[in-house]
């Protein structure tokens, strides 16, 4: 008999990606579709059965040939019913029985959880967690996620609100988050975090800088201009931006350090691809933030799957599925 497989399904909001894996986390099929948005949402679902079938048949496989289907998605997740609910940007404003409709229509094993967690996951597995069983992982894009996995588990908490490190309070003063507090590290350390961070920090700058040029002549810029003035052309403004969102990063992943003790906390996302640049800066503050046990046994990575710590993440949710 062959090797039973699991399933991986990464649902984004443009995109939904997958993969065929062994249960070893090796990637044996990949492909993607787009996002159809279109009706509230009610064609994703349906698209991915559609897609699911589409290449069992294409790669002469059962169902039979899988221990089960592992998905992340954006919005609130019932993981025992299975379902989503709150998904704004699949447009998703009721809850959506995900697990059912897909079980009946492929006769997989179908499971589920928040995409970041899953993405958390993947880092773990076969990432930069390096299989450990304490691992955080932090991911900064246009907002921050993240989530905590402590002795193999995945931490959900009492809402299945565990692992929203991007609400971290660093400065009770700070700049307004959507989730309505101030000083969220995600209103600093985020893609758009940083955007506001320079140009707070540039209304106060007297120096020369081709950040401070563009923003008062009003052209966008995004965080990767500013990471790459800071790099390359040593900015001063750029530089500070710099600094002032390492600071306040350092800090929470302190107070994540001292709270959790991982082997591993692990930054992803888009403003990661900053890296070494980015990392060791965020490590430097952290040693400051940390007490001795913690700054020596806990280590700051960056991310190393990109785009498949998704689709990793979810199909190792199927090997649970076997326990």
């Amino acid at each position: 008999m062959a090797e039973e497989k699991i399933m991986g399904i990464d649902l984004g909001g443009t995109t939904v990606k997958f993969a065929i894996l062994t249960t070893e986390g090796e990637i044996q099929q990949k492909w993607s579709i787009q996002t159809n948005i279109l009706d509230e949402g009610s064609h994703i679902v349906p698209d991915i059965i559609a897609s699911i079938n589409h290449h069992l048949n294409l790669y002469d496989m059962q169902p039979k040939d899988f221990i089960g289907i592992g998905m992340g998605t954006p919005g609130s997740v019932d993981r025992k019913k299975g379902t989503v609910i709150g998904a704004y940007n699949l447009k998703w404003k009721t809850t959506q029985p995900v697990k059912e409709q897909i079980e009946k229509e492929t006769g997989i094993s179908f499971t589920l959880d928040n995409d970041a967690n899953v993405a958390a996951l993947g880092e773990r597995w076969k990432g930069a967690g390096d299989n450990e069983p304490d691992v955080v992982f932090m991911t900064l894009g246009t907002g921050v996620g993240g989530g905590i996995i402590m002795e193999g588990d995945l931490l959900h908490g009492a809402a299945g609100c565990a692992g929203e490190v991007g609400h971290i309070t660093v400065d009770p003063n700070g700049f307004e988050c959507t989730c309505g507090k101030k000083g969220c590290i995600e209103t600093i350390a985020s893609a758009t975090g940083i955007v506001q961070v320079a140009r707070k920090l540039s209304e106060e700058y007297a120096g020369t800088s081709e950040l401070k040029q563009s923003l008062d002549n009003g052209e966008d810029i995004t965080s990767k201009d500013v990471f790459k003035l800071a790099e390359e052309k040593e900015d001063q403004l750029a530089l500070m931006v710099v600094d002032y969102v390492c600071y306040y990063l350092g800090l929470a992943c302190g107070n994540l350090g001292n709270s959790l003790n991982p082997s591993s906390l692990i930054l992803g996302g888009g403003v990661s691809a900053a890296g070494e640049f980015l990392r060791s800066k965020v490590a430097n503050y952290f040693e400051q933030f940390t007490f001795p046990q913690v700054t020596e046994s806990t280590k700051i990575k960056l991310a190393q799957l990109g785009n498949d710590a998704g689709i990793i993440g979810a199909a190792s949710l199927a090997l649970k599925l076997k326990d």
